[in-house]
């Protein structure tokens, strides 16, 4: 068979690829490829699990519109299809005066990317919300809320197969190479070769190197970075309703340390984020030769970490030592203790990086002649994901036509 599209990577960006495009098209038959045994299996099953309100994104940027857009679209979803999922609200918490400035600065980025709802809050109103929490200031977030990403994943293949009986999911295949060959796209695996007429790739941790497979010039290179999380005993479970962040460091790629509820009642803290030696790897010592090389001969890397080196060191230092996590956990919540904390999972988080050092923060997504490439999604590309999908189909329609063999 060839197949009219063929998707490779399950996460949660390929699988809303299939969604919409199938949901728009459900003449055509999709292909799906994952090289794990099951879907979601790296950085969306390995996220926070929040789905973000748009407060943090530079307005107008494909992180505002398409985070704002794709909240909507995922709660929707998520109604209708019965995945789990809480629009509970968050606080964002000022502990010190020097931080008031850049959360007056995130307060107006939500107001012009229209997250609806949100207000300043004092120090005093912050317990109104969450008893145990300390600041001096904050900003209240109701859209914000929390969802099964793996669920949601799941369900979006779900439908998009039962809207169209020949597509297909095809799991534990490790797409090897693509060439091009009589007007159509070869995509050889580990197990077989398919034939498509076009072909996505939503390659998250390995986007840079899918896209080198299929010719692609990229001049930047993905880097993993490890974040690791604790988690609240049942004894302290109390202590945190439902979300509560910091005010991000405008200094540092990462939105730091922060607690949240669980669409399973558990309560997670963190995560921080640390260089990684192996880019699917989420233990603390797990090392790949391939992988650290490619990373540690880039002088991008090298660039960035010169650039947030007094970050980069404490956030090692608290990656090794929990005393040290609690500190920063303590900044939120004063009356935690170490028997509050128990060890988490991690997750592995994705960065194009420039050679300067540049951490290519937006979505970014190109092609070339029938293929389409998603080469960078950070946060909040799961909150995206359906808004992505539309985006992506859109860039389809214009490429593709695939009106041409809808029925």
């Amino acid at each position: 068979m060839v197949y009219d599209v063929t998707i490779v990577g399950g996460g949660i960006i390929g699988a809303a690829t299939m969604y919409k495009m199938q949901q728009r098209y459900p003449g055509i038959k999709i292909l799906l490829i994952e090289k794990e045994d099951q879907l979601a299996d790296h950085q969306t099953g390995h996220n926070s699990g929040v789905i973000h309100s748009g407060l943090y994104y530079k307005p107008g940027s494909l992180k505002a519109k398409n985070c704002v857009k794709g909240r909507h679209e995922l709660v929707a979803f998520c109604k209708e299809h019965k995945v789990k999922h809480d629009v509970c609200g968050k606080v964002v918490v000022a502990t010190q005066k020097n931080e008031l400035p850049f959360m007056d600065k995130i307060f107006q980025n939500g107001l012009a990317n229209n997250t609806e709802g949100i207000e300043k809050i004092t120090g005093e109103q912050i317990k109104d919300f969450e008893p145990y929490c300390v600041g001096i200031g904050g900003i209240w977030v109701p859209c914000t809320g929390i969802v099964d990403f793996v669920g949601a994943t799941n369900k979006m293949v779900e439908v998009a197969l039962a809207r169209q009986p020949e597509s297909k999911l095809a799991l534990s295949e490790e797409v090897l190479g693509f060439m091009d060959q009589d007007g159509l796209k070869t995509i050889k695996t580990n197990r077989q070769t398919y034939q498509s007429k076009y072909l996505i790739v939503c390659g998250g941790l390995q986007a840079d190197r899918l896209a080198r497979k299929d010719n692609v010039h990229l001049r930047e290179q993905v880097v993993g970075f490890r974040g690791d999380y604790y988690e609240l005993t049942d004894q302290a479970k109390h202590k945190v309703k439902n979300l509560i962040y910091p005010v991000p460091n405008p200094d540092f790629p990462f939105l730091g340390v922060h607690f949240t509820r669980m669409v399973n009642g558990d309560i997670e803290c963190g995560p921080n984020a640390v260089f990684t030696f192996k880019r699917e790897g989420y233990g603390k010592t797990d090392f790949n030769l391939k992988d650290s090389w490619q990373a540690l001969t880039y002088g991008g890397t090298w660039k960035l970490f010169l650039k947030n080196m007094s970050f980069g060191i404490n956030e090692y230092r608290r990656a090794f030592s929990k005393r040290l996590f609690l500190k920063t956990l303590q900044r939120l919540i004063p009356e935690l203790t170490m028997e509050d904390l128990k060890p988490g999972r991690a997750g592995v988080r994705a960065l194009l990086l420039g050679a300067d050092g540049d951490t290519r923060d937006d979505f970014r997504i190109e092609h070339r002649s029938n293929s389409i490439h998603v080469l960078n999604a950070p946060s909040p590309a799961a909150t995206a994901s359906l808004a992505i999908g539309d985006q992506i189909t859109e860039k389809a329609e214009k490429l593709f036509h695939p009106e041409q063999v809808s029925t």
